[in-house]
């Protein structure tokens, strides 16, 4: 059995998929919680959860600490990892990383860069200005470092310029979007499309709180947005899985960002492919997936993060009444302490489509909810 490590803010998802493809997995992540451990072999803290960040000397002591024991053949990146290429890069000298390498991540990452290469391979995204429009009204001030959409903010009321990696984007029309891919530095196959779940969340309008899918779309609209991928993956040397976000209103695509790392929509694929082996071969040896064509008969898979609506203790007693629930993952370890807009843990629906799963990520969080002992 090949050992590899997984390190994502949450690993949760990495670490059951690469244990559902036959790797033994050393975990890296904030939370440390029940299911990650358990599809783990170990397990380290790269960062304080409060923080939603990761700890760069932290994760560094992790990758050192594997590479001395000899039992892992390379670690995969996963989210948080956003505008840290130099952490990527020094991480990458201790211990082989599997995926996008760093210089790579620096260029995609670039605003200037890429909506430059969309608009030279005539991909369509919408209106992006480096500094402040004249008149803010109806633009978004994004973070190209940031992730989740914990950063996106109206630009009027947000700071009158953009500094160090901040852009302006002109606000859209339209569903969000992604597809998730597998890219081998010059080339990339698309897993399929899914719909994003984007709310307003403690200030924060446009936050990432899971997507549905997959999801058909019209054919010339869904071979445009193949084109696309492929073309960014091979522009941009991505390796591994990644997702490419995008705003589709009727047949109009407009490209927001693509993300160079294993994205929280493989959870929607995990039970058709094996979605960490196919990421390792096409790093390392450069072979692409050939994915089974989606049947009208398969299931439409949903995945969700709950947040915390207000301060509340889960004690060990709600702890285990989450745990019986079988929609439940990422679930905390131990009693813990949550503030409101906290990551409390995630659901999961399958049915037949769309709707039906969005219906049923909403039933389930509002059991969730009902189910916490809170205190102010």
């Amino acid at each position: 059995m090949t050992g590899i490590a997984v390190a994502s803010i949450s690993a949760r998802l990495l670490a059951e998929a690469a244990r559902d493809d036959g790797f033994e997995v050393a975990a890296l992540d904030l939370f440390g919680d029940a299911d990650t451990r358990k599809a783990s072999s170990s397990w380290a803290a790269i960062g304080e959860p409060a923080s939603l960040e990761i700890d760069g000397g932290m994760l560094l002591a992790a990758l050192e600490a594997l590479a001395q024991g000899g039992r892992v053949a390379g670690w995969i990146a996963g989210a948080g990892f956003e505008g840290r290429a130099d952490l990527l890069e020094r991480g990458a000298s201790v211990l082989p990383l599997i995926g996008t390498q760093a210089d790579a991540m620096r260029s995609v990452r670039d605003p200037r860069a890429f909506f430059a290469f969309l608009d030279a391979n005539r991909i369509g995204h919408p209106d992006v200005s480096m500094t402040a429009p004249h008149n803010p009204q109806g633009w978004l001030l994004k973070d190209a470092h940031g992730c989740g959409g914990w950063h996106i903010q109206p630009a009027g009321e947000a700071q009158a310029a953009s500094c160090g990696q901040g852009y302006f984007q002109r606000e859209v029309p339209g569903r969000p979007m992604s597809a998730t891919f597998v890219a081998n530095g010059s080339d990339a196959a698309v897993l399929g499309f899914n719909q994003l779940i984007v709310r307003a969340l403690g200030g924060r309008p446009f936050v990432f709180c899971g997507a549905v899918g997959p999801v058909p779309l019209p054919a010339p609209v869904a071979a445009h947005l193949i084109s696309a991928v492929r073309a960014v993956a091979a522009g941009f040397s991505l390796r591994g899985l990644g997702s490419l976000d995008f705003m589709l209103h009727g047949d109009d695509v407009q490209v927001l960002e693509v993300n160079p790392r294993p994205p929280a929509s493989m959870a929607l694929y995990a039970a058709r492919h094996g979605l960490v082996a196919a990421h390792v071969l096409a790093c390392m040896q450069g072979a692409l997936p050939r994915w089974p064509a989606q049947a009208a008969s398969d299931p439409v898979h949903g995945t969700e993060v709950v947040y915390a609506p207000r301060s509340l203790w889960l004690d060990e007693a709600a702890a285990g009444r989450l745990a019986k629930r079988s929609a439940c993952h990422d679930l905390p370890a131990t009693a813990t302490a949550f503030e409101a807009g906290d990551p409390l843990c995630s659901v999961t629906a399958d049915a037949a489509d769309p709707q039906a799963v969005h219906a049923m990520l909403d039933r389930h969080r509002e059991a969730v909810h009902r189910s916490l002992e809170t205190r102010a």
